[in-house]
């Protein structure tokens, strides 16, 4: 049977790298994101490549057409094997001092909310044939407090949080769940940070299902840059795609 990998938040960068490294293994994909035409454009990529795949557009903050796209992956893809979780931050990112209740419920509905909507969607069958695989990527601000991307960290930090006691109540029931923090910008033919050189991490977490976290950049350095700055923030200082 032909293993099943969904993308919620595709994009061109990371989105699709781990599109193609799950592809070159034999995955088919389905694409999760709120643009058609930019979905279709990825999709044509893919099949360039040889990888089956397919869009499903839908706005990921709206948890009824998140689960309306997940169940049409379903029914036209097969069960779904893994599921990657990756959206881009989108809305006002605040600084600490500046963040307010709509900003922090902007990001949280985006990076939380669609991730616990999406894992409810998948879940039950995975519990059902003990097996499947989670994946949920943050950002540096998950782990580093960056004062100037305030709202996003308050989110990826619940984000990443929930993907590690995820992995301790699942693992036990066949459910390998785990998270990519991702700690530098995503950049083609950027060596650790070049889009395919992240997929075939997330590809060898699937495959080895022995650890919970993947780190991609230096914490460290962005700790540094982030004290340098005094936490105001610099074009020095790389903002991810899941930052």
């Amino acid at each position: 049977m032909v293993k099943t990998l969904v993308v919620v938040g595709a994009g061109p960068g990371l989105g699709t790298g781990v599109a193609r490294a799950f592809g070159r293994q034999g995955l088919q994909v389905g694409l999760i994101a709120r643009t058609k035409g930019k979905l279709d454009t990825l999709v044509s990529e893919l099949a360039e490549l040889g990888i089956t795949a397919a869009a499903f557009p839908a706005d990921i903050r709206d948890r009824d057409a998140l689960i309306t796209a997940l169940a049409a992956a379903r029914d036209m893809l097969g069960r779904i094997d893994v599921l990657e979780y990756s959206p881009s931050p989108t809305g006002p990112i605040t600084h600490a001092a500046q963040t307010t209740a709509d900003s922090a419920t902007a990001q949280f509905e985006l990076h939380v909310l669609g991730a616990v909507t999406a894992v409810g969607q998948v879940l039950p069958e995975m519990l059902a044939r003990g097996d499947g695989t989670l994946l949920l990527t943050t950002g540096v601000s998950s782990t580093v407090p960056a004062p100037f991307l305030a709202n996003v960290g308050m989110a990826m930090a619940g984000l990443r949080n929930w993907a590690h006691t995820l992995h301790a109540e699942l693992n036990s029931q066949g459910i390998y769940a785990g998270t990519v923090t991702i700690a530098s910008g995503v950049i083609p033919g950027g060596g650790e940070a070049d889009p395919d050189v992240i997929g075939a991490r997330y590809c060898s977490m699937y495959q080895q299902r022995n650890h919970v976290e993947e780190v991609v950049g230096d914490l460290d350095a962005f700790r540094s840059l982030v004290a340098q700055t005094g936490g105001r923030g610099s074009s020095a200082i790389p903002i991810s795609p899941a930052s």
